[in-house]
């Protein structure tokens, strides 16, 4: 499983950093250890990782800045950020930059290591889920590629936007599509603004899909969206 996996960790402790990074590697990860977070930042610039271990406390660029900044450059990184805290205001901060995770130290490295594994595999089957370019909506046929959702001769030219969360609400069908990974993936950037233009969104593909009504796009209060589909 881990073969040819790639990670980036990012710690400035140089002991804990080492040993951390040399039991990654005893469990077969490719792992490249960065000291801070300017020198964090270069080497995700300079190569491809399949996920990130951030330090949230480093001198120079602390975690979130670091992790904020690498969803900009490749929104679809999967982070996990390491802490000495517990505070419940950096676990929500962290989320909303788009965590994947977050393990408070001292932790097991066990634990950490069923994390990573269980991020990789999950996003491994997203992204062959988001290769499919055909999707079946109950009545509706929708092609990504084309941008076109289709009902009984009716058919909708979806826009860019518009296309993107609908392919997304397809991978996540009948399951929650988390809002903030909604956002960081076809925004970039999860604030009040994206957030709102989303809900814009939502409510144009709400429009197209009413023409089936075993089709809705159900609101999950402060968790994000989904996709129902009556398959009865």
């Amino acid at each position: 499983m881990a073969e040819n996996i790639k990670l980036l960790l990012v710690e400035d402790d140089p002991n804990f950093g080492a040993v951390l990074k040399d039991y990654l590697q005893i469990n077969e990860y490719d792992v490249t250890h960065a000291i801070d977070g300017e020198d964090g930042l270069e080497k995700f610039k300079d190569d491809n990782f399949n996920l990130v271990i951030l330090d949230v406390m480093m001198p120079k660029k602390d975690g979130f800045t670091l992790g904020k900044e690498i969803k900009e450059i490749n929104s679809d990184t999967p982070i996990i950020f390491l802490t000495a805290k517990n505070m419940r205001e950096d676990v929500l901060h962290g989320y909303k930059i788009g965590a994947d995770d977050y393990i408070t130290k001292p932790f097991d490295s066990e634990v950490l290591l069923y994390k990573i594994r269980a991020i990789v595999q999950r996003n491994t089957v997203m992204d062959e889920k988001f290769l499919n370019d055909d999707f079946q909506i109950g009545n509706f046929t929708f092609n990504a590629k084309l941008r076109q959702l289709n009902i009984q001769g009716n058919e909708y030219k979806l826009s860019p936007k518009e296309n993107e969360l609908l392919r997304m609400l397809c991978v996540y069908k009948n399951d929650l599509m988390p809002r903030e990974i909604a956002l960081n993936r076809i925004w970039n950037e999860d604030n009040y603004f994206t957030s709102r233009s989303m809900d814009v969104y939502i409510a144009k593909l709400r429009k197209y899909l009413k023409d089936d009504p075993d089709v809705e796009i159900a609101n999950i209060h402060g968790e994000g969206f989904r996709l129902v589909v009556d398959e009865n």
